[in-house]
């Protein structure tokens, strides 16, 4: 059965349900069409809170991993900053664990970007095209400007805003995933990242899952496998 955990984060309660659906026609609920098998891997879909770091051992002045998920022996496939937000995915299975992480894999990873200054074309032509950060030159990627989202939760606390300095929204897909690299490459053409928020690995879109920071559900582990969009995006 596909589990959606309604718990909210540290200091409020934690209810958990089960939809009562086939574990099909959960999949099409949340993500398309997708065929299970294979059971006994776990695949968890987490949307990240902000300040949350990527591990479950405790923190003496952080909130973890552990105030959202409580199974155990599930590990995070990759990494996503404290400061940052949004799709986690964790696993009980190395072999696919390392499938999901590793840059060589280059599986799709889309993210939100509200950044500091007006909107600037060639600053995201620059983007697009790779750029040298001194230890790397990162790959070509896609890069668009986007409207404010509008079915973006809050963030708590909210970016410091500044009346005489705009602010403009990009999406940003890579296939690699290097420390801090979306921060560092809006920094390096002059618009620095004031928030960020993964929505999406590969076929996964944190939307279409329905999931609320703190929020996690499970996903049956082939839909990794897909190739394509993310789908059942909301509208901006």
């Amino acid at each position: 059965m596909t589990r959606l955990n309604r718990g909210q984060q540290s200091g409020s309660p934690r209810h958990a349900f089960t939809y009562s659906a086939a574990p099909r026609n959960i999949a099409h609920r949340c993500l398309g069409n997708f065929r299970f098998s294979s059971p006994g891997m776990t695949l968890l879909a987490l949307n990240k809170p902000f300040g949350t770091i990527c591990q479950f051992s405790p923190h003496p002045t952080r909130p973890t991993l552990a105030e959202c998920v409580h199974l155990p022996d599930v590990y995070p496939a990759g990494r996503l900053d404290a400061d940052s937000e949004g799709l986690l995915l964790l696993t009980d299975d190395g072999r696919l664990q390392a499938r999901i992480a590793e840059p060589e894999r280059k599986l799709p990873k889309t993210y939100w970007a509200q950044v500091e200054g007006p909107y600037d074309e060639t600053a995201v032509a620059r983007l697009r095209s790779g750029l040298d950060l001194g230890d790397f030159v990162t790959l070509p990627c896609e890069a668009r400007e986007i409207p404010e989202p509008a079915h973006l939760w809050p963030r708590h606390p909210p970016i410091r805003f500044r009346a005489s300095i705009p602010t403009h929204w990009l999406e940003i897909t890579l296939v690699e995933g290097k420390n801090r690299q979306v921060r560092r490459m809006t920094a390096a053409v002059g618009k620095p990242t004031l928030r960020l928020v993964r929505v999406a690995i590969g076929p996964v879109d944190v939307f279409s899952l329905n999931l609320s920071p703190g929020q996690w559900c499970e996903l049956p582990q082939q839909l990794l496998t897909l190739s394509g969009q993310p789908r059942g995006r909301p509208p901006r």
